[in-house]
């Protein structure tokens, strides 16, 4: 699958992180958990609707928290709006999601889709994340800077 801007790029990161597969996996399906550790360093999030089932729904806003930073939002200067799917959800293994930026702008245009997987390790538990069709507007290092903050956040919350 490609996105409108006619890219098919794929990235990804993981980390092993010193607690459970199951508390790794409740942080993904409680929305207070989730808000508290998916932003990356430098912005805030807001849940505003949350369904955590195959083909239930959420949509959150991810937020700047100063007037200062590096990349634009992709909704606004400051703020990225995301509306998602969860496509499967496997109990302490998976999450995958379908993801839609809310943009006016064709390079964040598309269907991304995020895949968790939580995998039991004698250190912890391997948390890897792969995003396929990610738009063309998201700078690969902007990407894998904001997956090894959301990660470092992750293990601060679960550890």
């Amino acid at each position: 699958m490609t996105n409108k801007s006619g890219h098919t790029r794929t990235d990804s990161a993981s980390r092993v992180i010193q607690a459970s597969p199951q508390t790794i996996y409740h942080a993904f399906i409680d929305p207070q958990a989730l808000v508290s550790w998916l932003p990356p360093e430098g912005m805030k999030g807001q849940i505003h609707q949350f369904d955590p089932r195959e083909g239930g729904a959420y949509r959150m806003t991810l937020t700047y928290e100063t007037s200062e930073h590096s990349t634009a939002g992709k909704t606004s200067e400051h703020e990225d709006v995301v509306q998602g799917t969860f496509l499967e959800l496997v109990p302490d293994e998976r999450v995958v999601q379908q993801v839609e930026f809310d943009s006016d702008d064709p390079a964040f245009s598309g269907t991304m889709t995020m895949t968790w997987t939580i995998k039991a390790v004698p250190e912890g538990t391997e948390v890897t994340i792969v995003c396929d069709n990610v738009p063309g507007g998201i700078r690969k290092e902007d990407h894998l800077a904001g997956f090894r903050s959301t990660l470092e956040n992750l293990a601060a919350f679960t550890e």
